[in-house]
């Protein structure tokens, strides 16, 4: 889908290619949210992407068919896709990609995009990642960024908005709308799923911010634009417990993939085994590690704080720009 701002005659136009896939319709409201500060702007010019697989994942998502997917998520094997839109070989001055966490990794079908040949448009263009998810989004991002230098793109900016809930409750809430579509409070004890109102409706901050800064895309090539703005924030506590449960899904969804392809029906019984064994492991490590953790902080806070800054660049997690663009 693409919308285009009309241009004045003789002025020159930022051109900015917005790819995204939303499975729940939320991130595109994120992401829309954020630069809805552009879209009237007549130095502007929005092109919209919308990445659809060719054999859509559904919303909301039967549990073996949402453990299906698990082995190809964690190799980001690429899903057959829909031939995009816009034109990969015309001139974007900047790409903002929009992506989902699916098993510690980007979404299927922003794989499948990453892999095609329509990603040669990002090729030496500067781009922004913009990320809604539960909270763990660590290991995708390290995967988006590999994805991104092996094409030749410039990350310059990173944004994360994460669930509202407190993390005990989103290993609830998250998958309850998942698997029903269902988000609401419930119990009087469960907050909604998803990334809160305010936080989507304050995102605009980002796209102000921008709106002031397209001109340094040429003055300071490859720097940060949404510096200053709080765009992203790591909680120490999920470092080390990302890489262990990566390298615990690299492992099974091997085996997985050994087994046969997405449909295979030995394939499907045994990952609802592996749901189950997986449930378990959560529910009696977790309390473990989170003792370890506790233990072991005094002795590695300062490569924890090390982990934290390398892992919230390039945007950092600074608010001193917030006020201003608020």
């Amino acid at each position: 889908m693409k919308k285009s701002v009309s241009d004045r005659k003789g002025s020159s136009k930022k051109r900015i290619l917005v790819l995204y896939y939303s499975q729940t319709g939320q991130l595109e409201q994120a992401v829309r949210s954020m630069l809805s500060p552009l879209e009237e702007c007549p130095t502007v010019e929005l092109v919209y992407e919308n990445l659809q697989p060719k054999i859509p994942y559904p919303f909301p998502w039967p549990i073996i068919d949402f453990m299906d997917v698990f082995p190809e998520s964690v190799y980001m094997d690429p899903p057959e896709m829909v031939p995009v839109g816009f034109d990969p070989d015309s001139h974007f001055d900047l790409v903002i990609l929009a992506y989902q966490v699916w098993f510690l990794s980007p979404s299927l079908p922003v794989t499948g995009f990453l892999k095609s040949g329509a990603a040669r448009v990002l090729k030496g263009r500067p781009v922004i990642t913009f990320i809604a998810c539960r909270n763990m989004w660590l290991t995708a991002q390290e995967k988006m960024k590999a994805s991104l230098k092996s094409l030749g793109a410039t990350l310059i900016d990173n944004v994360v908005l994460i669930d509202q809930g407190p993390a005990w409750s989103t290993f609830i809430t998250t998958p309850r709308w998942l698997l029903t579509g269902k988000r609401g409070r419930f119990w009087r004890v469960f907050p909604p799923a998803g990334v809160a109102p305010g936080d989507i409706a304050r995102a605009v901050r980002f796209g102000r911010a921008l709106a002031d800064s397209l001109d340094k895309l040429e003055s300071a090539p490859g720097k940060p634009l949404l510096w200053g703005l709080g765009a992203v924030k790591v909680n120490p506590r999920f470092i080390a417990g990302e890489k262990i449960a990566h390298r615990g899904f690299s492992l099974w969804g091997r085996f997985f993939r050994m087994i046969g392809k997405q449909g295979n029906r030995l394939r499907r019984s045994l990952l609802v085994l592996y749901l189950l064994f997986l449930f378990c492991m959560i529910t009696v490590m977790l309390p473990i590690s989170i003792v370890v953790r506790a233990l072991a902080q005094p002795f590695i806070r300062k490569r924890l704080q090390e982990g934290v800054l390398r892992l919230e660049e390039p945007s950092g997690s600074s608010t001193e720009r917030m006020a201003r663009y608020l």
